[in-house]
């Protein structure tokens, strides 16, 4: 009776051997799951201690590769699992058009992660050629490196794809910016290269059976994730930041506009008229028409009041004398009489109904505001994901918007905050960044992720970042990354406050990606070092 109730329980507990011995036989499949575990750093679980351990597992196999195009593979198939899951939410966007099967979003996440798997795949192969064999720490010193550059060639190669750098597991909760207070001296990609160096050296102390060095290590990093700044001077500047939590359905839809409005005023009208202050619209928070010039049958259809001078002063009116808005809106590209393309826009609207600037998104979101491949993809029956049925077009780049009174305001729309080192005009440094956002698309798991990209943006740059978005997560960063207030998911409610003060330029508002491009070169270099050092 003993001997077979013994039996049963080691059938039922492998120990640690011969779980280790399990993984070493089926080493692609074990990548597979490394690359889930990987992946719930990222918000909204922030298990960043499991992350750790993804990495950790996925290096102990490149050491164990037989050669670079195993390590390849492995690389691979661990970069399919990592951004399945990490991009979940691409697929709760396709529940909300009407012209594709909603099913296609949960085939299109998987597509996307053969792609973009390209680049752990790419770090993991170089790394095992610059090792030439070795299985230790000039295998770490490299994989950090090569990791560094191949998180940097997804931010830009074919218009690039930023969004989760492993870096961003980094980043303590809304008081505590953690071991992200690092990435005004490396930058975002050189943390996501610091968090692979933390996990291999943990999974090198551990091979080696060094308890001591690695419990230490391990609780270094998890009291560092404690981290944060001293106190943050006050700035002076008043603000009034709306988060209407307006569904997709009000936003798109002409016999809704001026119900949506009347909400959107009802968040905004200011308590003291006389009082100057900076008001903050989402991307989409004026669906109206703002700009003269278009042909009459445009405002006919999209505005409330089909005079666009006459829905700039009725938007001037709620917003007061005093004040400036920064708002979300569209514009048109008019050829012939006839529009061709638009922008997604940001306008300075002023309290008398005047255009003091604007801005046009540069980074567009491929199968969201235009359809890449279309002559490939529009005959099977492939659209984007945004209504209408012309293409956004991109506009230059960062620019600021010098205001006056109101500040110097650099403006990133929605997706455009992730992309590190891009976000900044820096010959004309702004006092904050605007990021207006439209995150109802994305499910649960977006918005956490991209509130985690701007808090990043806000500490590598040195720069306080407001998110105003139609359903949340809308907050007030500080220079810091610390988050100063915020409205969940799914509440209208309105912030006010005075706007963070911006710190002096950062090493990396100096340098931008050449700063953690050097850190990938100074990675690799000790790589090298180490490598002929051990074969002394």
């Amino acid at each position: 009776m003993h001997g077979a109730t013994g039996q049963a329980k080691g059938k039922a507990m492998p120990s640690v051997p011969s779980i280790s011995a399990r993984i070493a036989a089926h080493p692609r499949l074990a990548a597979l799951g490394l690359g889930l575990v990987g992946a719930l750093g990222f918000q909204p679980l922030g298990l960043w201690p499991l992350a750790l351990a993804g990495i950790a597992g996925l290096f102990l196999l490149l050491a164990r590769a037989d050669g670079w195009r195993e390590a390849g593979w492995l690389g691979w198939l661990f970069g399919v699992a990592h951004f399945s899951f990490a991009n979940n939410w691409i697929a709760t966007a396709f529940t909300y058009q009407a012209n594709m099967p909603a099913v296609l979003g949960w085939l299109a996440v998987p597509l996307l992660s053969l792609y973009l798997a390209l680049y752990p795949a790419f770090s993991a192969a170089a790394a095992r050629l610059i090792a030439r064999g070795d299985r230790g720490w000039p295998l770490a010193l490299a994989f950090a490196g090569c990791w560094i550059v191949g998180e940097w060639l997804r931010g830009w190669v074919f218009t690039g794809y930023a969004w989760d750098p492993l870096g961003v597991i980094l980043l303590g909760d809304f008081k505590h910016p953690g071991i992200a207070l690092l990435a005004p001296w490396l930058g975002t990609y050189a943390l996501s290269g610091l968090a692979v160096l933390a996990a291999a050296a943990l999974a090198l102390l551990a091979r080696e059976r060094r308890i001591a060095p690695a419990l230490a290590l391990a609780v270094l990093l998890a009291g560092a994730m404690f981290l944060k700044p001293g106190g943050t001077p006050q700035g002076h500047l008043r603000f009034t930041l709306v988060q209407p939590d307006l569904s997709q359905d009000v936003l798109n839809e002409p016999a809704l506009f001026d119900a949506k409005f009347r909400k959107m005023a009802g968040l905004t009208l200011p308590r003291d008229p006389a009082e100057r202050r900076l008001v903050l619209w989402p991307e989409s928070g004026i669906t109206e028409y703002l700009e003269d010039g278009y042909p009459q049958r445009y405002y006919d259809y999209n505005n409330v009041i089909p005079d666009p001078g006459l829905t700039r002063l009725r938007v001037a009116r709620v917003i007061g004398p005093s004040s400036m808005l920064l708002t979300g809106t569209n514009e048109l590209e008019i050829r012939d009489g006839k529009a061709f393309a638009a922008r997604n826009a940001v306008v300075a609207l002023d309290g008398e109904g005047r255009i003091a600037g604007d801005y046009a998104k540069a980074h567009l979101v491929p199968f969201g505001e235009y359809l890449a491949l279309r002559w490939l993809l529009e005959p099977l029956g492939a659209t984007r994901l945004v209504p209408g049925a012309i293409d956004f077009l991109p506009g230059p780049g960062p620019r600021t918007l010098d205001l006056g009174a109101w500040g110097k305001a650099g403006i990133q729309v929605c997706y455009e905050i992730v992309f590190s080192g891009q976000v900044v005009d820096r010959a004309h440094r702004p006092d904050y960044i605007f990021n207006p956002s439209n995150d109802g698309w994305f499910g649960s798991f977006g918005p956490p992720q991209h509130l985690a990209q701007a808090r990043l943006r806000a500490v590598e740059e040195g720069l306080p970042v407001l998110r105003s978005t139609t359903t949340g997560i809308s907050a007030v960063i500080d220079a810091h990354g610390v988050v100063q207030s915020y409205v969940p998911l799914h509440r209208a409610h309105r912030l006010e406050g005075v706007v963070p003060p911006a710190l002096p330029p950062t090493l990396f508002a100096r340098l931008g990606n050449l700063l953690p491009l050097g850190w990938a070169g100074t990675l690799l270099l000790a790589a090298f070092v180490a490598l002929r050092r051990s074969r002394r």
